[in-house]
This record gives structure tokens, C-alpha cells and sequence, in this order.
């Protein structure tokens, strides 16, 4: 058992203990008050003067997938082969040793949506997994957790090069119909061949990997940056009746209204950067404040190795900044993306039965100045200032 005691905790439950102790077992959360009695056989963690808050979680990056310092040999990313790859899985290109993974957990993230990039109008599978362990199998959390889609300027300009489709918009929108339309049917075809096993079709890995999207149990991870291509993803999410999330949502303060209308929830980001495309050119750090404002659930993300996975806290401060509520900024990097992800039945925030994932800073994340002291995985101090 370890007990945290005397520390500031941020629960992200809508709670706040000014001097509250955590008691931790078996790599959960076991108790959480002011007046905890320790166990005997208890080590003890004084957070006296400390702020303690749940582990950070990036509801979208590519950990792993591009490592770091590398090139083209730790590349993977893309396979920018096929614009529809949608069988891909993020588990089998992740290295956990790359060197990012330790950066990200001494900088308090715990948990992370990683997978394949948006070179194709279908690039794979996202995984959530947490940043510490050696073996990916024994770091997942939830596999596959989405199926990452992409629209705008990367599908287009990647296979235009290629001299194939997609070169336009509406070539990435008509290849996105076309296969979900295919994967429909296929679901069609295996539900009938449940009495009639003569009308199964053909084994499809593509279409098998889209049949969770197509009953709606797993949603579209959207890369959109320009109002259009948001619009045409939620479009499309619609004609199929699938769910989908809106990730980076370069342009959504400027739709608001209707991102809050549509009932979508929005990862937004990488907000720190330079405009490097047309599509970026009303990039922000008020987009995320603009949308919390109007109600709409808020994730912020780094797009890791874009930006560095321990500079989510930062990017968060800069959106508080840019005028966003500090409550809602630190949803934003805890339970907002455990809810959009669906894993908040383990971690996000900090609850008696959920995984003891927890960061103990030396002051307020939000400060530049501030230092993790400890990093908690599943109740193990994965990291410990010296």
C-alpha cells in the first residue's frame, strides 16, 4: 500500500481537498478524505505543500510511431502505399522504447490516443495506452480505441504526388463513402449468413477492421483542420450514422454554434507552431477556450512529436491565456479526454477504483516553473524528482 498525505488534491470530479491524503492499493485507488489512517505496512508519500492531480492524458499523438532522432527507419507512421489502409494497427509499430515515452511520464502524461498519421483517407488504428512499460501488450488500455480518418490538405497532397486519387476533397470524401458503403454491405452479408452460411462473403481484413466503426462501436478519429473539412466529416459521420470525433479542429471557433449544435465533442490542437499550410492559417490557442465556452466537450493535444508530450501542460496554460477557464483546461488534459475516449472508467480523474494514475507537482502545472516530483502508473512511482 502507499498513502499519499497532506497534499492539495485536484480530483477533476468536481472536488477539491486543500489538504487531502490518497490511499493506494494494488495499483488502484482505494480511498481518498482528509483523514486517512495509514496501514502499518504503508509507504508514505508527504505531499505537504504539493499539488496533486490525476496522470495527464493526450487524446491524440503518434507516440511511438515516429521515434525519436531517427528518420525514415523509425518512421511508421504512414503507409503511404493505399490511401485506404484501414486494418493497420498502431500496436504493431509502436516502440515503447524510444526515449519520448520516459520524457512523457517524467512530464506527468500517463495515458495516450496514439496511431497512425493522416497521409491516407484511412490510415488505421488508434490504440490508448499508458507511457510506461517495455512491452506495448502489457501498456494498453483500450486496442483499437478509434479508426483514424483524415481530410483536407495531407490525404490530397501525398497521393497527388503519387499521380492518383485522392488529388482533390472530393475525391478523399467519395474514397471515404465508397469503402464505409462497402463495409455496410459486408456487414449486411455476414448478418444474413448467420442463417445462411453459403452467403458469407469472402474474408476482408479492411472490411473486418471497419466493422466496429460500422455498427458504431468504435468512432472515426477526424483529421480536420479547415471549417469545410469539418463540416464534411461530420457529413459523412451522419450519411453512415457512425460516430466520429473532431481532432484538431484547426478552424471550430470559427463554427462553434454549430459544433455545439451537432453535439460533437473536439481535440484541438497542435496550437503551439507556425502556420505551415494554408490549412493552418487561422490557427489559435483561443479555439479551444471558444469552443468550452459554448459548451462543447474540449480535449487538448499535443500531436506528438509536433510538439513534445510533456508540453501538454504548457499548451494548456496557453490556452487559459488565450482566454479559456483554468477548470476547463485541466479537464481538458484529464477527464475531458478519458470521456472522449472512453476510458474514464479507469482513469481521467482521481475516484476510489480507478487506476492510480497521479502526478504530485511541486506548484501549479499551469506555471512554467513548476516540477513533476512523482509520476504514479497503476500505483507504481515510475518517476521520482531527485
Amino acid at each position: 500500500m502507499i498513502l499519499i498525505k497532506d497534499g492539495r488534491i485536484l480530483t477533476m470530479e468536481g472536488k477539491c481537498y486543500e489538504k487531502g491524503s490518497i490511499l493506494i492499493e494494488n495499483g488502484k485507488i482505494k480511498e481518498i478524505g482528509e483523514h486517512i489512517v495509514a496501514p502499518l505496512d504503508a509507504s508514505i508519500i508527504d505531499a505537504s505543500g504539493k499539488i496533486i492531480m490525476p496522470g495527464i492524458i493526450d487524446a491524440h499523438c503518434h507516440l511511438g510511431m515516429w521515434e525519436d532522432a531517427i528518420g525514415f527507419e523509425g518512421a511508421d507512421g504512414n503507409e503511404m502505399t493505399d490511401p485506404i489502409t484501414p486494418h493497420l494497427r498502431a500496436i504493431d509499430a509502436i516502440n515503447p522504447m524510444d526515449r519520448t515515452f520516459k520524457e512523457a511520464y517524467e512530464g506527468g502524461v500517463t495515458s495516450v490516443a496514439t496511431g497512425p498519421g493522416s497521409a491516407n483517407v484511412l490510415g488505421g488504428q488508434f490504440a490508448a495506452i499508458k507511457t510506461y512499460g517495455d512491452r506495448i501488450d502489457d501498456m494498453i488500455i483500450k486496442d483499437p480505441i478509434a479508426m483514424k480518418c483524415a481530410f483536407g490538405e495531407n490525404p490530397k497532397r501525398v497521393y497527388h504526388d503519387r499521380k492518383q486519387a485522392p488529388s482533390t476533397r472530393m475525391a478523399t470524401a467519395a474514397i471515404l463513402r465508397e469503402i464505409l458503403f462497402k463495409a455496410k454491405e459486408y456487414a449486411q452479408k455476414l448478418e444474413k449468413a448467420k442463417e445462411d452460411s453459403s452467403k458469407k462473403p469472402a474474408f476482408d481484413m479492411k472490411m473486418e477492421a471497419l466493422l466496429p466503426v460500422i455498427k458504431g462501436e468504435m468512432p472515426l478519429k477526424a483529421h480536420a483542420h479547415r471549417a469545410d473539412d469539418i463540416f464534411t466529416s461530420i457529413r459523412i459521420a451522419k450519411e453512415f450514422g457512425v460516430k466520429i470525433t473532431l481532432d484538431h479542429c484547426t478552424e471550430g471557433h470559427l463554427i462553434a454554434d454549430a459544433i455545439k449544435e451537432e453535439g460533437l465533442s473536439a481535440i484541438v490542437g497542435p496550437s503551439f507552431g507556425d502556420r505551415s499550410k494554408f490549412e493552418l492559417k487561422n490557427l489559435t490557442f483561443k479555439t479551444a477556450g471558444a469552443l468550452s465556452k459554448k459548451g462543447v466537450k474540449i480535449a487538448i493535444m499535443t500531436d506528438h512529436p509536433v510538439i513534445p508530450l510533456q508540453y501538454l501542460p504548457m499548451c494548456a496554460a496557453l490556452a487559459v491565456k488565450a482566454g479559456m477557464d483554468e477548470e476547463e483546461a485541466l479537464k481538458a488534459i484529464t477527464i475531458n479526454p478519458a470521456e472522449i475516449l472512453g476510458i474514464d472508467d479507469l482513469v481521467g480523474s482521481i475516484q476510489e477504483g480507478k487506476d492510480a494514475d497521479i502526478i504530485i507537482w511541486d506548484g501549479h502545472p499551469f506555471k512554467l516553473d513548476s516540477h513533476v516530483d512523482y509520476t504514479m502508473i497503476d500505483g507504481k512511482v515510475v518517476y521520482k524528482r531527485k
